[in-house]
């Protein structure tokens, strides 16, 4: 999917709802203050970096995928930056950021251990993680068999696997939420997912927050 594309489906009906419910949860656990300084990891078309950059923090985003750059910078929100470059070796000094994201890149690369590790070197404050949860009926619809469509080679997280991946990382207070429970737009699956709690390990979206140590 290009970069035009990925972005058109958040104009959709479902695509509006699915993000505008997972960029609630990332901010609620993200907290950020006003001129924090933000990495978004894997930006991609900078949908979500886009969003933050309204919300008045300095806002980085970083993509391997020179197309994806192109079209983010060309739709920047506030002059935010646009960089090439890999997760796995991040082009920055320690502690560049106070908060950093990752919102579903990391299901796409093969050394995520790595990539995580230097997510946390370059962050001072908070690292949040969007991961498509494999305990969920998105998965069931479009994860498995090697996944569908814009899913196509994506790892799907359990929650046993994140504590996996977090083990041994300098980070604290690590907490689990998830959101996007029945992954449709209708008004019944709005209603559902207003009346339960995102402490439920059942949503696609699964979201991890960590404080890193000092």
């Amino acid at each position: 999917m290009d970069a035009a594309a990925y972005d058109a489906w958040y104009e959709t009906e479902r695509g509006r709802w699915i993000g505008d419910t997972e960029y609630r949860l990332l901010r609620r656990v993200l907290a950020p203050a006003p001129g924090d300084s933000l990495l978004d990891v894997g930006c991609g078309s900078g949908h979500f970096t886009r969003r933050f950059a309204r919300e008045h923090l300095r806002v980085t985003g970083l993509d391997p995928d020179a197309d994806m750059l192109r079209y983010a910078a060309a739709h920047a929100a506030a002059g935010e930056p646009y960089l090439l470059g890999d997760a796995r070796a991040l082009p920055f000094a320690a502690r560049s950021f106070e908060l950093c994201v990752c919102i579903t890149a990391l299901c796409f690369i093969r050394d995520e251990s790595r990539a995580l590790a230097e997510m946390v070197r370059v962050t001072r404050r908070r690292l949040v993680l969007g991961l498509l949860n494999r305990h969920s009926l998105l998965y069931l619809q479009k994860g498995r068999a090697g996944g569908a469509g814009a899913y196509r080679g994506a790892h799907w997280h359990t929650r046993a696997e994140v504590g996996e991946l977090f083990e041994g990382l300098p980070l604290a207070h690590i907490k689990l939420r998830s959101a996007v429970f029945l992954p449709g737009a209708s008004r019944y699956a709005q209603r559902f997912e207003r009346a339960l709690p995102q402490r439920l390990p059942w949503g696609s979206f699964l979201v991890v927050s960590a404080d890193v140590a000092a």
